[in-house]
């Protein structure tokens, strides 16, 4: 594939993205972001095929999200110095052979390392989500990078589903082989749609970007805030999603991995309703949107802590939670976006360590609560996340005037 000769010039950039060419963005991240989930119900099959014992397979899983985590420190931030659309194409295409390397391993190692590889590469939906915002007009950025988020979103609370689905039918390593497929088609569409830059962003050298990274949020005490904010919902993001196979999996319900998966497309129908929180972030409300989020996240534990009562009151809960968490997601990336254009991809890359330390806690904290009180206690831990997000809130309101400057 030729990654330098087709699409769009750049004398389209920052004269606004069309509906079509934002949901083409939107399906990349969200499939992009799908590799990284696929392994969660797919760890028992990926056991017995390689005889791995079931305390090592949880390998498969942390090498995928180390992996992740490096590329956001150390490639996501190379949007700001390179051609964003070279990039993409890169790491799309080295995605599609890291996927067929997963598909097609024999061995422990090389299974390893190529999850490991395709967790690096999965970091172009944040490359993504910066490419959307500089594309954006102004005044349409938050909407930009609404769509696009949900589309993230919808790849996580999907995966689950799709993979144990197609595994049910082709084996987990059948997961793996039509993401690389898709992957493959998406290249080439992308190939279409996303313009050249006739210049970088930064003239700094590749270290001075990455130091820069901590000092923009240290700096700025807007984008802090923001950062935290993103660690306490994705800590109950995480809380959730990671404790719900616990109680479900065991009697009276004893559910298999495609029918818990099945949940997570009640998660997508808030996910989706939250795009519009970026529409109100581009007029300037995004203080007060993060506010009734966080109040509604908080409601939302009330719901799921009746699931060994009524399990219609937690299917509600799962869309208010899912809601909340990504309003609150998509107006914290829209306001630090408009902060500093110039820095888009940094901020993103450096945004995305405070979400991956938030689902990092919430998974550890929430199985602890599971094995000491149940339900409760995670209903409990994740309550307190809420709260603790919307103290932080309320106590930074003095900030909403920087935000709209």
């Amino acid at each position: 594939m030729q990654i330098t000769d087709e699409g769009p010039t750049s004398q389209n950039a920052g004269k606004g993205l069309s509906t079509v060419t934002t949901l083409i963005f939107s399906a990349a991240a969200g499939l992009s972001v799908a590799n990284v989930y696929y392994a969660q119900p797919l760890l028992d099959a990926m056991a017995q095929d390689f005889g791995i014992s079931p305390s090592a397979i949880g390998l498969v899983v942390t090498l995928t999200q180390l992996g992740y985590a490096l590329g956001l420190i150390f490639i996501v931030p190379l949007g700001d110095l390179v051609d964003r659309r070279r990039l993409v194409l890169a790491q799309g295409i080295l995605s599609v052979l890291a996927l067929v390397a997963v598909a097609t391993a024999r061995t422990e190692a090389f299974l390893f390392a190529s999850l490991a590889a395709m967790g690096v590469l999965a970091v172009v939906v944040q490359a993504l989500v910066a490419f959307a915002a500089t594309l954006a007009t102004p005044a349409e950025r938050g909407k930009a990078v609404g769509m696009v988020t949900s589309g993230v979103v919808v790849g996580i609370l999907g995966a689950r589903f799709f993979a144990g689905l197609l595994a049910d039918l082709g084996g987990w390593r059948a997961v793996y082989m039509t993401s690389a497929v898709l992957t493959a088609i998406m290249v080439g569409i992308l190939i279409r749609v996303l313009p050249r830059q006739l210049s970088p962003n930064s003239t700094e050298s590749y270290g001075a970007t990455l130091r820069s990274i901590p000092v923009l949020f240290l700096r700025d005490p807007v984008l802090l805030v923001r950062g935290l904010l993103a660690l306490l919902v994705f800590a109950t993001f995480s809380t959730f999603w990671t404790a719900l196979v616990l109680p479900l999996s065991t009697p009276p319900y004893s559910y298999s991995h495609t029918q818990i998966g099945l949940f997570g497309l009640f998660g997508m129908a808030g996910a989706i309703a939250a795009a519009g929180a970026g529409r109100l972030a581009d007029r300037g409300l995004g203080q007060w949107t993060t506010g009734l989020s966080l109040m509604l996240l908080f409601a939302a534990w009330g719901l799921i802590a009746m699931l060994p009562v009524l399990l219609f009151l937690l299917l509600v809960g799962v869309v208010l939670l899912d809601l909340a968490v990504q309003a609150v997601h998509v107006t914290n990336q829209s306001i630090i976006l408009a902060r500093h254009p110039n820095a888009s991809s940094r901020l993103v890359g450096g945004y995305m360590v405070f979400y991956s330390i938030g689902s990092a806690i919430g998974a550890i904290s929430s199985t602890m609560a599971y094995a000491q009180a149940g339900w409760t206690g995670v209903s409990i831990l994740g309550a307190g996340f809420s709260a603790l997000a919307l103290i932080v809130w309320a106590t930074t309101l003095r900030l909403s005037a920087a935000e709209a400057q």
